[in-house]
């Protein structure tokens, strides 16, 4: 298979996170945008959560309004969320599982057990042209079901193997690492485009941006974190050239 260029999506909801706890406009979202893209980013990745906990509607407004490489919308399968997609119109829409009480997103969604009801959600979306993702655990029985209800890409979720990898649970990490690869190359095989992320750092990146059949990997909270030691843009530099070694090696 040829290696096409692996793309980064920075995810810089936690930018609003920071924001938010002071109740002001600082940090600003939209201009850690603008350094993502001048650092090598892709595409921008934002989550507007229900309960608007760190981007907040006016932050979709000014990407929309602003950036220059695509905006990939994270959100909820609920009506609220639909109606704020199709009234801007990204170029991505990412379909993520949703909790009030979870710090962070935990593992995929249920699309097997749901999937009548996400095949209707997602057919406006794709009608008025957003390229369709859903988020979901390596899992042959998900990634089928995704690929019926007429999702064009799938997000890997790699929280698993990125925490077994930070706890020191070797042969848990290499379990899920052996998953994704597997998944990636089943979901290809159906014609999906694949994706990745959660929880990615420097030091987890490199075996699964080797992986041939990814197209994207979304990244966001490390690289915000790394950002305070060493800035926005060197971070994620350095997350690009990471990302480039492993696709070249």
């Amino acid at each position: 298979m040829t290696r096409e260029k692996l793309r980064l999506g920075v995810n810089i909801d936690h930018v609003a996170t920071v924001r938010n706890a002071r109740g002001g406009a600082y940090p600003d979202p939209l201009r850690a945008a603008r350094i993502a893209e001048a650092a090598g980013a892709d595409g921008i990745t934002a989550h507007l959560r229900e309960d608007r906990r760190h981007i907040s509607d006016a932050d979709i407004d000014g990407l929309m309004a602003t950036l220059s490489v695509p905006l990939n919308f994270e959100m909820a399968a609920t009506p609220e969320m639909q109606a704020i997609a199709l009234r801007h119109k990204p170029h991505a829409v990412c379909i993520v599982p949703e909790k009030r009480e979870e710090r962070t997103t935990e593992g995929g969604l249920e699309v097997a057990r749901e999937e009548n009801r996400l095949a209707h959600f997602i057919a406006p979306l794709r009608e008025a042209g957003c390229r369709v993702s859903i988020f979901i655990a390596a899992d042959k029985r998900q990634i089928e079901a995704a690929h019926r209800i007429g999702a064009e890409v799938i997000e890997l979720h790699t929280g698993a193997y990125c925490d077994a990898d930070a706890e020191g649970r070797i042969e848990h990490r290499d379990r899920e690492l052996e998953a994704l690869r597997e998944m990636s190359a089943f979901a290809h095989s159906l014609g999906l485009e694949v994706h990745a992320g959660h929880g990615l750092t420097y030091d987890t990146v490199k075996p699964v941006a080797a992986f041939p059949e990814v197209r994207e990997l979304n990244i966001g909270h490390f690289l915000i974190g790394e950002a305070i030691f060493r800035g926005l843009e060197p971070a994620i530099s350095e997350m690009r050239r990471l990302m480039d070694e492993a696709r070249d090696g």
